[in-house]
């Protein structure tokens, strides 16, 4: 498993280049924080890929779910899913 560390906005913006090498090269996670307040991370692109693989899964057993027992499910009809996209 890939090392996580944590680090301040400060120190990510002076050292950014060095940062993006740790993530890219070294499988490293980064946890980025600003007073000791998790803001954001950066990570491989192979993380991001998986968690968009677990999104749509996620997505998949849902709607699965939804079909599988139309009763419970939220559906819309046809005219008030076209009112909610305008």
């Amino acid at each position: 498993m890939p090392a996580t560390k944590a680090i301040s906005v400060t120190d990510a913006r002076d050292d950014f280049a060095e940062l993006v090498n740790r993530v890219a090269y070294g499988k490293d996670r980064v946890i980025i924080s600003r007073r000791g307040r998790k803001l954001a991370a950066i990570v491989p692109v192979s993380d991001v890929a998986l968690l968009e693989l677990l999104d749509d899964e996620l997505d998949l057993m849902a709607a699965r779910a939804a079909l599988a027992d139309p009763a419970n499910s939220e559906a819309l009809d046809w005219k008030d899913a076209q009112g909610e996209l305008d």
